[in-house]
């Protein structure tokens, strides 16, 4: 028997190309007056923000409904109320209550 030395070739491995994790969804967050609750589970909160003029640098209210998911049926015409953007649940309800100390 010989000695033989056996030489084992490796080949080297390609790096992994490392996958980063998908960062949580950030959703857009409002705060209202409730117009109406005339619906079941659907408030028409109106939001109310202020822009300002490109020409002429003067203020004025901007307001905007919309249509928001109130599972629990807490709140009421005139109440503040916070809401954040969530999946379709309607045609035109994208949005639900935020759960608060009530």
């Amino acid at each position: 028997m010989t000695n033989k030395t056996v030489k084992t070739t490796t080949k080297a491995k390609k790096p992994q190309p490392t996958v980063a994790p998908r960062p949580r969804a950030v959703h857009k967050k409002f705060q209202g007056v409730v117009v109406s609750d005339k619906m079941e589970k659907t408030l028409v909160v109106k939001v109310e923000r202020i822009k300002l003029h490109p020409k002429y640098h003067k203020r004025y209210v901007v307001s905007r409904n919309y249509k928001v998911h109130d599972e629990s049926g807490l709140y009421h015409t005139g109440d503040r109320v916070s809401f954040v953007e969530c999946r379709p649940l309607s045609k035109e309800k994208r949005w639900r209550v935020v759960k608060d100390n009530r």
